[in-house]
């Protein structure tokens, strides 16, 4: 079966795929064993125009591994239909089956919840690629926490930047979906374009997914006439949401959209150039960049897009740490993220999986260096450099025009 065809036809009632095969080399006795590696993401709902791209950058590691190792590789993949009681539901049936990690849930919104009412308490690890909201540094999670995407208190600020320097604006309103996902990021660009532009948001309106209408929201937010409208939200909703604001309420503003709303179909969907939107979302700049882009145009026959690569490398840290804790145990592969990720070792990277499993399983050090970043994890289990995409809209297509880097 063709992993690329695993969702057609898929409806919101989820899906639950076990990918496994005899796969590949190992050493100290280890070779044989079977890594377990859950994928938590939004197959369906607001998300799945992204999730399910993402899931293709989770499940990469398994296909580049086929026949190149011992260890047998099983994933299994569970939908959260960017919904937090799906998710809580998809991150204990995986806990249940035996699963130590998971990469994802992909949502804040969804992540926050799946992490302290199941993935905490049952010491299991959750490597997210594209949960991005300030308060998943400060969890109290046992060091069972991770993400490969950077935070968005980083973020805030590129918009910012971007805003206020890129496009001239010194007042400002946002619209930002109702989550923790959402609202932090509104605080987060609002406090920087205050205090560091001496910028003015003039309204801050939050929104709820996928609604029939967003006329009102638009109508609070665009008040004051504010000449840059901030909107932070999903796909899905986003479709109706700009519907709206092209029918009824464009007047020329300038629109940043964030990484959620990075979606090459949306102006297509929502019928119209969208030529007055610049987008932030973290970007893929890492060493094995280029060799990630290769094996993902290889087996989709189409290029990443955000957060892709970030997927890619959660589950390939997740199952080097697997090879180091010598058990499908959640603490055991805690305990060996950074021995996977960080300095000092011999570097691997995406197309390179093979060779590093068989060094983990031999016990030499490796320093995994990933397609979205360097991939070094700080004490908080976030990414110590990342960067940032600006894109504009152009043709149609959300097209790279710039890029911020922090800590590199």
């Amino acid at each position: 079966m063709q992993r690329r065809d695993v969702l057609k036809g898929v409806g919101a009632a989820g899906l639950s795929v076990s990918v496994a095969g005899c796969f590949g080399g190992g050493g100290n006795g280890d070779g044989g064993r079977e890594l377990k590696q859950g994928v938590l993401l939004p197959l369906t709902g607001d998300l799945s125009n992204l999730g399910q791209p993402i899931r293709d950058g989770a499940i990469l590691p398994a296909t580049e591994l086929e026949g190149e190792t011992e260890f047998t590789i099983d994933i299994q993949e569970e939908d959260t239909e960017t919904n937090p009681q799906a998710g809580i539901s998809g991150a204990d049936a995986l806990i249940d089956a035996g699963y130590p990690a998971l990469t994802g849930p992909a949502s804040s919104g969804v992540n926050l919840q799946v992490t302290r009412q199941s993935l905490i308490p049952n010491q299991t690890v959750g490597c997210s690629p594209s949960s991005t909201a300030p308060a998943v540094t400060s969890l109290d999670d046992d060091d069972y926490v991770f993400r490969t995407c950077p935070s968005d208190a980083l973020q805030g600020q590129v918009i910012a930047q971007v805003g206020a320097d890129e496009l001239g604006q010194t007042d400002a309103a946002t619209m930002y979906v109702n989550n923790d996902y959402g609202q932090a990021l509104s605080e987060s660009f609002a406090a920087t374009f205050e205090d560091e532009y001496d910028g003015e948001v003039k309204q801050q309106v939050s929104f709820e997914q996928q609604q029939s209408s967003y006329s009102s929201q638009l109508e609070s937010a665009l008040n004051d006439s504010p000449g840059l409208l901030v909107v932070i939200g999903y796909p899905e909703s986003g479709n109706q949401l700009f519907r709206d604001y092209y029918g009824d309420f464009d007047t020329g503003e300038d629109i940043i959209v964030t990484d959620g709303l990075i979606d090459n179909e949306l102006p297509d969907n929502v019928d119209n150039d969208m030529s007055n939107v610049t987008g932030t979302a973290p970007k893929s700049s890492g060493p094995g960049r280029e060799a990630f882009d290769q094996l993902y145009e290889d087996e989709y026959d189409r290029a990443p897009g955000v957060f892709n690569a970030q997927a890619y490398d959660g589950t390939a840290i997740s199952l080097l740490a697997n090879v180091y804790a010598g058990d499908n145990d959640g603490t055991a592969v805690s305990d060996n993220m950074r021995r996977a990720a960080n300095p000092d070792g011999e570097e691997f990277g995406p197309g390179e999986l093979a060779d590093a499993i068989e060094a983990a399983a031999a016990g030499d050090e490796i320093n995994y260096q990933g397609a979205s970043s360097a991939t070094d994890f700080d004490e908080n289990g976030d990414m110590i450099a990342v960067s940032y995409g600006i894109y504009e809209v152009q043709n149609r297509d959300f097209e790279e025009v710039d890029s911020v880097a922090f800590g590199q």
